[in-house]
């Protein structure tokens, strides 16, 4: 029996599913707008999901993605039972079996791997293909301390930008999205907003009626540049560069706030002196931005009265990506755009709402404080170790043979025979087919959870709308169930979703939180965080000088430079460094989210299919001529890393040496289109980040030879 908490009723009450009608809900995609539903339900199914006019951010307006959940959550090949492998890796082969032999074989082979090879043998992998605190943060994190096993380093997304944020700025949190409607120039700088954050693009639109001006400055002509005022494309990785550029022309005509560099920021003069290394016709040479409009964009910027930067995703996706955005975090300072309602810059705003960690995954249950970590972005490589090997996995919320950089190299990890691997999702993914169990999942509307945003300032709560489905559990049962059978700490494990709820909550280190309850949550469904404390925002910044760090001494000690620096990519190439004739590899290969998907949620429903029709390449016209190729042919594209099969789609929506490959698509009827098998492990200069976008491949049309002289097919 689920229950649901009521104070209207004093306590715990059953909550009783059978009735049809319109619920309350939260969308529990990983995307910052987490916005607020109404599900309308009849006969037991969701007939429709629309937006919640009520809430005060996202209004009732929502994306096709989860416009269309049903299709998802009622998807016929939804798995609903647990399943035991019979055939070889790989092949698809399962028979059913109940919950108590899955369990019961979990736990029996986790204590044989503890025993034999110590509880580190065992590798939780994890991200957030849901949303919901509980789902990612919660009783799964309490079961792999207590059991001991390695800890996954969840650095796959953000990580090289947040750390470059901190450097500069100490929070990760900015500026308040309502806010940005009084901005007159507002710049997107590599993020494709339109299909990831639409209700900021609303804000956008809302100022823009007022006057603003919207810049997009991004590596592809996508949904949101072709929506901006003006377009900047640049090559990829050479953010940082350009960011010096406009510094050096603010400082050298006087469009600097003296008075607020000298207020609120330490390392101002040391800064003056370095971007004079950094003259826009440089910048232009190393971004391939023409200098006239380097010049202009700086004279917009500084000249602005209320500018605003939303620093996307993108960007930090590079070998330099820390730095990229570091770069880009110190530009505020410079015209004293904080000082602005809706000035300054958007990162990401979680720190706001920040929950108690501690008492949600207990760290004090782990044995050993000194267990390795393992980072999620190098899954491929730690398949592969002699040492110390990873002899089981339990994968959950995410589907790593198809997201995790090196692909190929992940999926061969996988199928190691001697690797057992527990797989919880709703479907039968690319990774599932190389479980030895898989367990059927819960979609958020059959469960209780806690929603937070990484964007605006308000705290959800998601109770049951539908029954699960036949035996589908959540990730809270699931570790319930696997922490008492392996009699770990009894407490730990038997306290329900809203207890943990109230522990998330009570969190006196965050004053953002002061009024947020599981009370007030329970009537209100949506609750503001208390924003009263960002009123000293810069007067209380957690840098170690606290100030804006323009210069960083923690940088220089972490031994990385600690004034913005350009540094080329690894692997890449910028205006200044082209590819030599005969280069193996000599365009650079960019694969960021389409409209439809996110990232490899929606990829294997037919709806959101056939909104994206097929996975493509887009190629600049120089280059698809030099190499023959036409719209629509069949391409291999490879490098030493591996070799995928897309269609040809010729445009000028990048600058040449460039393609674009949107979506990450399950490979699906034998396709090879898994982008990531091209993508590189190497982490990023910061947060140990991935590195999805500096990466060079070549371009073959079908039936072509590749040097090595096999043919180049497209099935």
């Amino acid at each position: 029996m689920e229950y649901t908490y009521s104070s209207r009723k004093g306590g715990l009450q059953p909550m009783s599913y059978s009735g049809d009608g319109v619920f309350p809900a939260v969308c529990p995609l990983d995307c910052p707008d987490t916005c607020g539903l109404l599900v309308h339900k009849q006969n037991g199914k969701i007939i429709k999901v629309e937006g919640n006019p009520e809430h005060p951010v996202t209004k009732g307006a929502i994306c096709n993605k989860v416009r269309h959940m049903a299709e998802r959550v009622h998807h016929p090949e939804r798995l609903l039972q647990p399943l035991r492998r019979t055939g070889p890796k790989g092949s698809g082969s399962f028979t059913p079996i109940s919950w108590e032999e899955a369990i019961g074989e979990i736990a029996g082979r986790f204590k044989e791997l503890s025993a034999d090879y110590g509880p580190e043998s065992i590798l939780p992998y994890s991200f957030y293909g849901n949303m919901g605190v509980l789902s990612v943060d919660g009783m799964d994190r309490r079961f792999f301390n207590a059991l001991g096993a390695s800890r996954l380093e969840q650095s796959i997304c953000n990580a090289a930008g947040s750390a470059g944020w901190k450097y500069t700025m100490g929070f990760n949190g900015g500026t308040s999205p309502e806010d940005t409607v009084n901005a007159d120039l507002i710049i997107v700088w590599g993020g494709n907003i339109v299909s990831t954050s639409m209700h900021q693009v609303v804000y956008a639109e809302q100022a823009r009626k007022r006057g603003a001006k919207v810049v997009v400055i991004d590596v592809h002509r996508n949904r949101t540049a072709q929506w901006a005022d003006w377009f900047l494309p640049l090559y990829p990785g050479t953010d940082t560069a350009l960011a010096l550029g406009l510094m050096h022309i603010l400082f050298r005509d006087g469009m600097t706030d003296d008075a607020f560099l000298e207020r609120y920021t330490i390392g101002h003069e040391e800064l003056r002196g370095h971007v004079l290394a950094y003259p826009p016709e440089r910048v232009a040479e190393i971004t391939g931005i023409a200098a006239a409009d380097i010049e202009k964009l700086a004279k917009l910027y500084g000249e602005a009265k209320v500018s605003h930067i939303h620093i996307g995703n993108g960007l930090q996706h590079h070998d330099n990506g820390g730095m990229n955005v570091r770069t880009i975090a110190c530009l505020p300072a410079l015209t004293g755009a904080w000082l602005k309602t809706g000035g300054g810059a958007i990162k990401g705003n979680s720190g706001y709402s920040s929950t108690n960690d501690r008492a949600l995954t207990r760290p004090d249950l782990r044995p050993n404080r000194r267990t390795r970590t393992i980072n999620m972005n190098r899954i491929g490589e730690a398949l592969e170790l002699k040492e110390q090997p990873v002899m089981g996995m339990f994968v959950y919320c995410s589907n790593p043979v198809v997201v995790a950089p090196d692909a190929e190299r992940v999926r061969k990890g996988f199928a190691r025979e001697d690797l057992f691997t527990v797989v919880h999702d709703l479907f039968m993914t690319d990774t599932a087919l190389y479980a030895d169990i898989v367990l059927p999942a819960t979609s958020t509307f059959e469960n209780v959870d806690l929603y937070t945003s990484y964007w605006h300032h308000y705290i959800q709560l998601q109770e049951p709308v539908l029954d699960a489905p036949g035996e589908c559990k959540s990730n809270v049962e699931v570790f319930s169930l696997l922490g008492k059978a392996m009699g770990l700490d009894a407490e730990a494990f038997s306290e329900s979703p809203y207890d943990m709820i109230r522990q998330a909550l009570d969190h006196p280190r965050n004053p953002y939180l002061n009024g947020v309850t599981l009370e007030r949550l329970t009537a209100e469904r949506f609750v503001k965080l208390d924003m009263s404390p960002q009123a000293d925002y810069l007067d209380n910044l957690p840098t170690p000088s606290g100030k804006i760090e323009l210069y960083s001494k923690a940088m220089e000690l972490a031994g990385l430079p600690p004034l913005p620096t350009y540094t080329p990519l690894k692997e890449g190439y910028d205006g200044q460094q082209r590819p030599e004739p005969g280069t193996a590899y000599p365009l650079m290969f960019v694969s960021p989210p389409n409209h439809n998907f996110l990232n490899s949620t929606f990829s294997n429903v037919e709806k959101h299919q056939r909104m994206e029709k097929q996975p493509t390449l887009q190629i600049h016209p120089e280059d698809a001529a030099v190499r023959g190729i036409g719209e629509g042919d069949g391409l291999t594209v490879y490098n030493g890393r591996g070799s995928i099969e897309l269609r040809a789609m010729v445009t000028d929506k990048m600058l040449p040496g460039t393609v674009i490959s949107q979506g990450l698509w399950w490979e699906g009827k034998g396709h090879k289109q898994r982008v990531n098998v091209l993508t590189p492990d190497r982490l990023a200069d910061m947060g140990n980040g991935a590195t999805f976008f500096s990466t060079t491949v070549e371009v073959k049309r079908r039936g072509e030879t590749q040097p090595n002289g096999e043919s180049v097919g497209f099935k």
